[in-house]
């Protein structure tokens, strides 16, 4: 068996609903040892709710191009996975790895724990080839991605730029092919800003509406206006700015009571083109304009960050090419993920992984051929950064 492939499966046997880590990082962390890591575990999070995470780092043991210094590469990742669902609707069990026509299945194969392991055999095949390189090399892990993101790598970056370490490239293993490993990575992410409003009327007898005043009403005009915004028409690299209402409330229940208080839930997914603070005050004046009692409270859940094609771009779309054939698409696309935090301290933040059809899906699975191209990219990655600091 593959080692890439042994180690998945060894992952994904430990059971690492968020936030336990389930001795993920320890298995990792072992390897790494092995090869010259200092690894250290920083462990954060409330009573009840411990996060787990890794920082592992093998320091360049030399830089032959003298007008190069040393340049740091991150892998960054989540051991936590997402719940089963119905046990009973699994085809074989979650953490229990299984192989069925050409296919590995169980909870994390393809988010990420298949990602993880490309990781560390890529590093051992590097090391192996390399002992003496001049590329700094460093793992970021979490077990808090799939939950609340508190206390995972969020925390971890905190402490990174208190110290003053430097990143200046990572690869974020997240799932971001398509139809086959390399034919997408994703070069940002857009922004996340969501917000709850409440509309406040006067709660009264259905019968008597000139008593009351309802706040679904009152609200309605403004509604229709924020659906047919035009926030930002977007940029080369993001889509506009979307807003969406996720929920919307009113009423006790009774058909025959005006509601007081209309709540309604919304999130934008911003481009680069818009700012929290731009979006807050347009969407604001539209209340204000159109007369609504209200209380909003806003949470920024992330912002938008975006790696321009350079160095990284260049290393990991040749990486691709030469191991698939396949010419890779950039994308800012889906949802968010924890590069939004490394892109604070890093300048070049890459996310690739393999295809995502499955992710958070029953039988959630990846395909055994596509595992070794992966690690196989991992590995041609550091080999192009490598050559940039060597004669």
């Amino acid at each position: 068996m593959p080692r890439t492939l042994r180690l998945a499966e060894q992952l994904i046997s430990c059971a690492s609903l968020t936030p336990d880590d389930a001795q993920c990082q320890h298995i990792i962390a072992t390897r790494l040892a092995a090869l010259g890591f200092v690894c250290e575990t920083i462990v954060s999070g409330p009573v009840g709710f411990h996060v787990t995470n890794l920082w592992a780092k093998r320091p360049s043991t030399r830089v032959t191009n003298a007008n190069a210094a040393s340049e740091l590469i991150v892998f960054a990742g989540h051991t936590d996975v997402v719940p089963t669902g119905p046990l009973d609707l699994w085809h074989s069990d979650p953490f229990t790895p299984s192989q069925r026509d050409g296919k590995l299945y169980g909870r994390g194969a393809a988010d990420m724990k298949t990602s993880l392991a490309a990781f560390v055999v890529a590093v051992e095949e590097f090391v192996a080839a390399k002992p003496d390189t001049a590329l700094s090399i460093g793992f970021l892990l979490t077990s808090d991605e799939e939950g609340p993101a508190l206390d995972g790598t969020v925390v971890v970056c905190e402490a990174l730029q208190a110290r003053g370490e430097r990143l200046d490239y990572c690869i974020v293993g997240e799932p971001t092919s398509l139809q086959s490993t390399g034919d997408m990575i994703k070069n940002g992410r857009r922004g996340t800003m969501s917000g709850r409003l409440n509309v406040k009327g006067v709660q009264g007898h259905i019968a008597y509406p000139l008593q009351a005043k309802n706040p679904i009403h009152l609200f309605a005009a403004a509604l229709a206006e924020l659906v047919s915004m035009e926030w930002d028409q977007g940029n080369e690299f993001f889509p506009p700015t979307s807003w969406q209402v996720s929920n919307i409330h009113a009423g006790t229940g009774a058909s025959n009571v005006i509601p007081g208080v209309l709540v309604i839930d919304f999130n934008f997914r911003f481009s680069t083109e818009s700012t929290p603070e731009s979006l807050q005050s347009r969407l604001q004046t539209v209340l204000e304009r159109h007369g609504l009692d209200y209380e909003l409270v806003w949470i920024v859940g992330g912002l938008p960050f975006l790696t321009t094609p350079g160095t990284l771009v260049a290393a990991v779309h040749s990486a691709i090419k030469a191991e698939t054939g396949i010419d890779t698409q950039l994308s800012t696309t889906g949802g968010t993920s924890d590069g939004r935090f490394i892109a604070k301290i890093c300048p070049q933040v890459i996310e690739l992984g393999p295809p995502n059809a499955s992710i958070h899906k029953i039988d959630e699975h990846i395909l055994v051929a596509d595992i070794e191209p992966l690690k196989n990219i991992y590995r041609r990655v550091l080999e192009n950064l490598n050559a940039r600091l060597t004669p």
